[in-house]
């Protein structure tokens, strides 16, 4: 066993029981099995003989999933809506002995569902064939914006490192983000964001983890599998966002870890590029490179196992999770 190899495997280690708040969109992920049967005459689309649903966590919730399964306690910080979607959020959640304590509830928000239907042959893989999104937006009410400043204010004094997850439902504000700020900061906790559409709304943070598409829409470029373009964004990004470091996801071409004052540290995938899913693979890649920095890791230390975890995690179908065991075993082999 070589140094690199010891030190990962100590900050795994380290993940059970360190305490991540994660402050974002909570959406649940609903999933509907079926079998083909023909074509309709009514129209030219699929008639699905209904076989079972199944529903999970999307957005921040399967962030904190990814926690969960790597071992942390992960806190949850958002709202949802006083209807059965967001009480269904809220028992699989203490199903799971996992705190509901700040995640709030809204009469005027209707909890977000990605409703997916999956249908196949009988006795073969079913593959996603629709997919129905009912979106809400959170209100921008004050007394609920209040009650999630007080959230983050007591989440500060509890927790090891704040996770934010921006998919853009308006839990996450910019004026809740620039007053809670500065008390993960003074307390040197780690600040991560992934955010799908707003990154610049948001600054000062310690890392934000974009993919590729989302930096080439914050800065209004292309950059195509040119590595020099990806190099000089990242870069231009990087002091834009007044972060120490950036963290961009590139599919099958790995990460690319930015830091203030360092040259560009480029990550091969790791594992197969004949990728599987790409669904929720985000979120477990700042999952494990938040949690990493709460143990204490250097960020390129916490990038190479936000990449181990990534590369796992696509080769899982639909919204998975990646255990601290299975990111132990592919440190190690």
């Amino acid at each position: 066993m070589d140094k690199e190899e010891a030190r990962l495997l100590r900050i795994v280690d380290r993940f059970r029981g360190r305490r991540i708040a994660v402050w974002g969109d909570f959406i649940l992920d609903e999933y509907l099995y079926g079998r083909t049967r023909r074509i309709s005459r009514e129209a030219p689309v699929l008639i699905i003989s209904y076989e079972h649903g199944e529903f999970s966590l999307g957005g921040a919730g399967n962030s904190v999933l990814n926690l969960e399964a790597l071992g942390a306690s992960p806190l949850p910080i958002g709202v949802v809506g006083r209807d059965e979607s967001g009480q269904k959020i809220i028992d699989f959640l203490r199903g799971r002995s996992i705190s509901t304590r700040f995640l709030l509830r809204s009469g005027e928000l209707r909890t977000p569902i990605k409703m997916r239907v999956l249908a196949g042959e009988e006795n073969t893989r079913k593959q996603q064939i629709l997919r129905i999104d009912k979106d809400s937006v959170v209100p921008d009410r004050p007394a609920l914006k209040k009650r999630l400043r007080q959230g983050l204010r007591d989440a500060s004094s509890r927790c090891a490192a704040l996770l934010v997850s921006d998919y853009n439902y308006m839990t996450v504000r910019a004026d809740i983000y620039i007053e809670i700020l500065p008390l993960y900061t003074k307390r040197k906790l780690p600040l991560t964001l992934d955010s799908r559409f707003r990154l610049l709304h948001f600054s000062g943070m310690t890392a934000a983890t974009p993919n590729e598409p989302e930096v080439e829409d914050a800065l209004k470029v292309e950059l195509g599998e040119n590595a020099k373009l990806l190099v000089k964004a990242g870069s231009r990004l990087l002091r834009r966002l007044q972060s120490p470091a950036l963290l961009v996801t590139r599919g099958s071409r790995g990460l690319a870890l930015f830091e203030s004052g360092r040259s560009p540290f480029l990550i091969p995938v790791h594992g197969s590029t004949d990728i599987v899913d790409v669904t929720g693979a985000g979120d477990t890649v700042i999952s494990v490179f938040t949690l990493a920095l709460a143990c204490g890791a250097a960020f390129r230390d916490a990038a190479r196992l936000a990449n181990f975890a990534g590369g796992i995690v696509v080769m899982k179908k639909g919204t998975a999770t990646v255990t601290a065991q299975e990111l132990k075993d592919a440190i190690s082999s």
